[in-house]
């Protein structure tokens, strides 16, 4: 039988012996069970049969982790980690002996962190795109494998949870013929998605649009996509570079990273071209103080600025089992009152759990956003380099959605829960 003990208990984690005859199931992390024999299959039956697990629940990453006493397989799904089992050390090596084969990577390197790339068939006959990275770790190689799957992750824009006026304002944004547009946020919260979905609006055949990726996470039809190799020096700033004499209207580059790249991406907004990139700022007027911190002129930057999209991610509730609760005062929701539909507001909404939801509650993710679109005024605080608060008490005055204001929306229309808002979003965002 598969043994549990005390420690892995509590985390959801079930330990399988070479021989082990019981189910390796994860407990409580809300992902149905793995099969029985799941420690005695083969890397080339377990390895497929657990990528195609992973990919039919929409799970994002799947993690083979070395520990001293084996393997342990996770898996992140809706942004949460989730224990599946650990696997005996052996039979562990060796699937990431044949993650890295089926990936093309140096099977005899494990002192170095690597990264490769797999074209996986499904059984179902669509194709997956896995990225692999590994790196050396005190009790042997940590393997991550990232699961991108074309027909679930490309979205529309009016599938990223935009508020109507946030939708109308991008589209404002989308139409113009130059300018830069920044989405900002953490990792993992969806800022690719939201990128490539204003790629494909904009992808009507009418205007050519180079890319410039690391990695290229999706091929889309009639973009031209070029990816950084750091191997032999080539990055963001001298692609950028390059791809401006390639005569765009439409330019994405992955992420602005350092000074050159933000100077060269501003300088192409402000000569003709329309710029979309990704920032790490923690709110949408934090990327005007990291491109002054980067070393663009704030005359430049003011002139370029179109907008700024800061995002998170929530979970949705499930529409199969969530429950409703009367709200228990009337100001709860009075701040967006003016933008919920009759009927809004009347109840809040949480998590109960069903076999559809696997009992987590919850069964997908919804944006939660604010955006920063550059008035007159804006571009004139800008100009003189005004502190972050002041631009966003000023963008406030204007009429800007905080994180506050879309999170109390979605809670509001039965979107999510309280508590995932307060879960994901910092307190002082809330406050």
């Amino acid at each position: 039988m598969a043994t549990v003990d005390n420690a892995t208990a509590s985390s959801g984690r079930v330990t399988a012996s070479a021989g082990s005859d019981g189910p390796v199931v994860q407990r409580d992390g809300g992902l149905p069970g793995l099969p029985p024999d799941i420690a005695r299959q083969e890397p080339d039956k377990l390895v497929p049969f657990l990528v195609d697990y992973a990919a039919k629940l929409r799970v994002s990453d799947l993690f083979f982790n070395a520990n001293e006493d084996g393997v342990e397989v996770a898996a992140r799904h809706l942004g949460l980690l989730r224990h599946l089992a650990v696997l005996p050390a052996e039979l562990g090596r060796r699937c990431v002996l044949f993650i890295k084969t089926m990936a093309d990577m140096n099977i005899s390197e494990r002192r170095r962190p690597m990264d490769g790339r797999w074209l996986f068939n499904q059984q179902t006959g669509s194709r997956l795109d896995l990225r692999i990275n590994t790196i050396p770790t005190l009790y042997g190689e940590d393997l991550t494998l990232r699961i991108l799957d074309s027909q679930h992750r490309l979205l529309g824009i009016d599938q990223l949870g935009l508020d109507r006026t946030l939708y109308n304002n991008l589209l404002r944004v989308l139409n113009s013929p130059s300018g830069l547009m920044l989405v900002t946020g953490p990792t993992e919260t969806g800022k690719s998605t939201t990128l490539y979905a204003c790629l494909n609006h904009l992808n009507n055949g009418e205007r050519k649009i180079n890319t410039i990726e690391d990695p290229i996470e999706y091929s889309i039809r009639n973009l031209r996509q070029s990816q950084v190799n750091s191997k032999i020096g080539l990055g963001f700033d001298e692609l950028l570079r390059s791809v401006l004499r390639q005569a765009p209207n439409v330019i994405m580059i992955g992420e602005i990273r350092d000074p050159e790249t933000a100077m060269t991406a501003v300088l192409a907004a402000n000569s003709g071209h329309l710029v979309l990139s990704t920032l790490h700022a923690p709110v949408s007027t934090g990327a005007v103080e990291s491109l002054l911190r980067l070393g663009v002129h704030p005359h430049l930057l003011s002139n370029s600025l179109l907008g700024v999209i800061a995002q998170r991610l929530l979970r949705t509730l499930c529409p199969k089992c969530k429950v409703s609760f009367r709200v228990p005062g009337p100001n709860l929701f009075s701040e967006v009152k003016q933008w919920l539909e009759p009927g809004q507001g009347d109840y809040l909404y949480g998590p109960r759990g069903c076999p559809e939801c696997h009992m987590t509650g919850y069964s997908g993710r919804t944006g939660v956003f604010e955006m920063l679109r550059v008035s007159p005024d804006l571009r004139t605080k800008i100009d003189e380099r005004a502190a972050s608060s002041v631009v966003r008490k000023k963008a406030i005055e204007e009429g800007m959605l905080v994180f506050r204001h879309s999170a109390l929306l979605k809670v509001a229309q039965g979107e999510t829960s309280i508590e995932e808002v307060v879960r994901v979003l910092p307190a002082e965002y809330l406050e």
